[in-house]
């Protein structure tokens, strides 16, 4: 264990309460081992059985992770209540690491049109209005919408449907690379992350069926604009999962196609695969960050445990929200602007793609806001950039056993800046501005 730092305690919750305290304040930093249960116990002169459940409770919490005989270490990510999805960009450099939409390219709302439906709330919990214009959207992809709810986001949805079949312990099949805040909502509710290689047509298949044989429970899906590799689940791939999936039939299935209208490429639905599903439409990609809502189709016992949660927790869905959520979909104009953005998005990204190739440097981003490039050491990689002026996400907030990379988002690239974007790189990726960079 790192000497930076001793934990303490009599009992298992206040030693639970040191290692939060140590991970908090940064005395304990990511990959710093934890001392193994018997020697703490030896150290601190209590039974081995009280730092096992402070250690468990830890680890159901997000804060530390196991790895066999590599032993117990603080994650890269721990699941506290002040941690930062990444850090802030300073003034002058252009960011290319938030992962977030151009604001110029949303859609503007029109107060006047706003209205909270009184009448609704709370025994509603979806506005009719809404219903019916998500069950168009959904029923035109090939989603089946016989059961449908809300939830405050596309995250709050997986957790809700997570929660609904799983029980802490339980393994669920994630992408790798994929999203660290479902990453790290799995840590924090005690579930376990099975890695599943992703390639340009979304997870591979004996990835899938090689985390099944080993216990999942559930498999979470990125239907579209996968972050932060860009691929997007084809037909071809989906009929592939299918099969994997008819073997598995008690596995829930969940869908996140938070792109959407983004995304450029049709939907490949894996609905009904299983006997639990869920696909998850989020609003906040195509419409705006700020606008914390997503539409929910699954079968019927998982809509209704979700919307069971629901009602037990804060009851519904903002109608404020919602009612936003119909102007942007009854709105032509709206789908217009959402369709330019779309078409600038991908002009930046194929546009970056082209030039890296130009440059030597194999990227991936076939759809979405995100290019996902390769590098020998991401570490330097990113400061290097940071010191040229352009900031971009490292690769280990996305991965589990893939390999070293950096996330680019295009969301702020403007075209006469690829060149100079892709000069930094390859400067970066050869070591010109620290020595020599091996693989």
């Amino acid at each position: 264990m790192t000497e930076r730092y001793r934990l303490a305690g009599s009992t298992a919750s206040e030693i639970l309460a040191s290692v939060e305290a140590a991970v908090r304040d940064g005395e304990l930093v990511a990959g710093d081992l934890v001392p193994t249960v018997r020697a703490l116990a030896d150290q601190l002169g209590v039974a081995p059985g009280t730092v096992a459940s402070a250690y468990r409770t830890a680890q159901q919490r997000g804060l530390i992770e196991t790895h066999g005989r590599n032993g117990t270490r603080v994650r890269a990510r721990p699941a506290l209540g002040e941690r930062s999805g990444g850090s802030a960009v300073p003034e002058g450099v252009v960011d290319l690491a938030s992962g977030q939409p151009s604001a110029a390219l949303l859609p503007r709302l029109d107060p006047a049109r706003l209205r909270w439906d009184r009448a609704a709330a709370p025994d509603v919990l979806v506005l009719p209005a809404l219903a019916d214009l998500a069950r168009t959207r959904l029923a035109a992809d090939g989603v089946p919408t016989d059961h449908l709810t809300l939830a405050g986001g596309g995250l709050d949805a997986i957790r809700r449907v997570l929660a609904a079949r799983l029980a802490p312990g339980d393994a669920v099949a994630v992408e790798d690379p994929g999203w660290p805040n479902l990453l790290d909502l799995l840590a924090s509710v005690g579930l376990r992350a099975l890695p599943v290689a992703v390639d340009q047509e979304g997870p591979q298949a004996p990835a899938l069926a090689a985390a099944l044989r080993n216990g999942a429970r559930a498999v979470v899906v990125t239907s579209r604009a996968q972050n932060p590799t860009g691929a997007y689940v084809t037909a071809e791939r989906a009929a592939a999962l299918r099969r994997v999936l008819a073997r598995h039939p008690e596995v829930l299935v969940v869908e996140d196609d938070h792109a959407a209208e983004l995304a450029g490429v049709p939907l490949a639905g894996l609905a009904g695969a299983t006997q639990a599903w869920a696909f998850v439409r989020s609003l906040s990609k195509p419409y705006g960050p700020d606008l914390r809502l997503a539409v929910v189709a699954g079968d019927e016992a998982t809509v209704a445990r979700v919307e069971g949660q629901l009602r037990i927790g804060s009851g519904w869905v903002s109608t404020l929200l919602q009612g936003v959520a119909v102007t942007l979909w009854s709105d032509p104009g709206v789908d217009e602007v959402v369709a330019a953005a779309a078409r600038a998005y991908d002009t930046r990204r194929e546009a970056l793609l082209r030039a890296l190739a130009g440059a030597g440097l194999a990227a991936t981003g076939a759809t979405g806001l995100n290019v996902w490039l390769p590098v020998p050491d991401e570490t330097r990689v990113v400061a290097d950039l940071l010191a040229a002026g352009w900031a971009v996400a490292p690769g280990r907030r996305f991965r589990q056993g893939a390999g070293s990379a950096v996330r680019i988002t295009v969301s702020h690239l403007e075209p006469d800046r690829v060149d100079d974007l892709v000069r930094a790189l390859r400067d970066a990726t050869r070591g010109r501005s620290g020595g020599p960079v091996t693989a």
